[in-house]
């Protein structure tokens, strides 16, 4: 893909991602539901975590692809390596993980993770915009764009730091407030809950680099 078109492409992205979070800002506190606690606002949620995630590397992206247009190499190398490192490490496995954990669980008992009451809250667009568009918009990126990966030692260490570092997160909120940030983790003993937070930590890296692995391999035997 040429870069101008690569540049509109991650644009038009970005746009897109800083649109629907300024659209979660937009849902009233008041409006929300019982099962929707106010303390630490949407922030304590992966799925709106993850739409700011997402707009930073598509910002990224951009400022990539414009630096090589105007051939500014110093800089664009920089840019790049941080690009390919945000997608491979985090853009691309967390927009993973949260399709894949969502619809799973929704489709089991969506009041574990999405409770029904939000329909009258949250529009389907904006549902399907937050948890659906991310995992196709994350796959076309892997083949719109040629990344360089990191080592898989690095990769695990950074994606764990931030595993725990949002763990960390939601167990901070629990102990100020007393509630879970998603229903479902009421149903876990504490031992329960840290086998689920490590087999959710197991399970992302190792679709993430499975995938990324298949498609290394698949871009290797087309050049």
């Amino acid at each position: 893909m040429a870069i101008a078109t690569l540049a509109v492409y991650h644009s038009l992205i970005f746009v897109w991602y800083i649109f629907v979070t300024y659209s979660i800002s937009l849902v009233r506190a008041e409006d929300r539901p019982s099962e929707v606690f106010l303390y630490g606002r949407q922030w304590k949620y992966l799925t709106v975590l993850n739409l700011v995630l997402q707009a930073v590397f598509y910002g990224v992206s951009f400022l990539a692809d414009v630096l090589r247009l105007i051939k500014k190499m110093r800089s664009v190398k920089y840019v790049i390596s941080c690009r390919d490192l945000l997608f491979s490490v985090l853009a691309f496995p967390v927009a993973t993980f949260v399709f894949m954990s969502f619809w799973v669980l929704y489709t089991y008992n969506r009041e574990l993770v999405y409770p029904k009451s939000l329909d009258g809250i949250i529009p389907m667009w904006l549902n399907h915009a937050m948890h659906t568009i991310v995992l196709p918009l994350a796959l076309l990126e892997i083949f719109a764009t040629p990344h360089r990966y990191p080592s898989k030692k690095k990769g695990l260490v950074l994606l764990g730091f931030v595993s725990v570092a949002y763990l960390s997160w939601v167990l901070w909120i629990y102990s100020v407030t007393g509630e879970w940030v998603y229903p479902l983790f009421t149903f876990f003993s504490p031992v329960g809950l840290a086998a689920f937070f490590c087999s959710s930590l197991i399970l992302i890296n190792l679709f993430n680099y499975g995938l990324l692995l298949f498609i290394k391999n698949l871009q290797m035997k087309e050049n």
